[in-house]
């Protein structure tokens, strides 16, 4: 952790535990315009968003673990985690990149999945604080999980003015690799539903019964993957949807979360061309995984997840909240 600068309206850090190496992990607290955010320097984490719902009461909206040591004795779910080098699936386990064959580590069956064994959600990051928020970094090595190249990568999670959650990544190399980033906190906003959700993706990418896409992606209209107008949502989803307005420089709003319970609404804008919506069976949370689509590094036809030295990858999602009446 490196506090040694002292922006204006900082983050403030705390001690959150160790690893069982010892090296200590912090949580990095945000607050702005009724919003708290509490970050963790392990894995990126989000652990938790507290917003107001419609009568002013403040709770929790996304599901995390109280300690460090639930985060490391169940990291399945990924709880609010930022994955990498490569979120999603990469089929097979290896793709080709300028006639080398790569074999990223297979941790879901035959495949990989979210950047392998130890992807980035289970790294411990440096932080620097910036105006309402910190700036996570780390050095991801050449061969790190079997990927190629020395990637320097970076996440700034800041609150904006309205309380706005705005998580900006960055990455370069010093070798072709590939590189797709996202944010797997699972929204849950109050009463437990059911939510109804809104995403402007008029397709899916269709997928085989392990979750790998076929490369055809196939239109929502008439479907249980209509959500262009807003209903309710129902479980059963880890599929990507194809936003309708493709890669962007500037975050654009494609969707929206609402709980008519307690009348929370997470909306969601970002300068991805997919999301993954995810609804597991077992507890109440929907996870909105803004990023480029599943094993696109063995898939010309979408868009490329290609980064090569002299380029910067750059994205950003950012999380709206607010409330609606009765």
């Amino acid at each position: 952790m490196n506090a040694a600068s002292s922006p204006p309206f900082p983050a403030r850090p705390e001690p959150f535990g160790a690893l069982p190496d010892g090296t200590p992990v912090h949580r990095w607290v945000l607050e702005r315009d009724g919003v708290v955010v509490r970050v963790l320097t392990y894995g990126g984490i989000v652990q938790s968003v507290e917003t107001p719902d419609r009568d002013g009461r403040t709770a929790g909206v996304a599901v995390g673990f109280g300690s460090l040591a639930e985060y490391l004795e169940c990291p399945g779910p990924y709880l609010g985690a930022l994955v990498g080098r490569y979120a999603n699936r990469i089929a097979g386990g290896t793709f080709t990149l300028d006639g080398r064959t790569y074999a990223p580590t297979r941790n879901a069956g035959p495949h990989c999945l979210h950047g392998g064994e130890r992807g980035f959600d289970k790294r411990v990051w440096d932080a620097r604080p910036v105006a309402y928020g910190v700036r996570l970094s780390r050095v991801s090595p050449d061969g790190e999980e079997g990927f190629p190249g020395r990637v320097e990568v970076s996440a700034a999670y800041t609150l904006q003015e309205g309380g706005a959650l705005r998580i900006a990544y960055r990455a370069v190399t010093d070798a072709p690799t590939v590189v797709n980033l996202t944010n797997h906190t699972y929204w849950s906003l109050g009463s437990g539903g059911p939510y109804e959700l809104r995403l402007a993706a008029g397709a899916v990418t269709a997928v085989s019964g392990d979750g790998i896409p076929t490369g055809e992606q196939c239109a929502v209209a008439g479907s249980r993957f209509d959500f262009r107008a807003a209903r309710v949502l129902g479980g059963g989803y880890d599929h990507n949807f194809v936003l309708d307005k493709g890669v962007t420089d500037e975050p654009e709003v494609v969707g929206e979360l609402c709980d008519p319970g307690s009348g929370r609404v997470v909306t969601v804008a970002t300068t991805e061309p997919g999301v993954q919506l995810y609804t597991p069976d077992g507890f109440d949370g929907v996870a909105l995984e803004t990023q480029h689509f599943p094993d696109a590094p063995n898939r010309p036809e979408f868009p490329p997840v290609v980064l090569r030295p002299g380029e910067v990858f750059e994205s950003a999602t950012v999380y709206g909240f607010g409330v609606r009446g009765a």
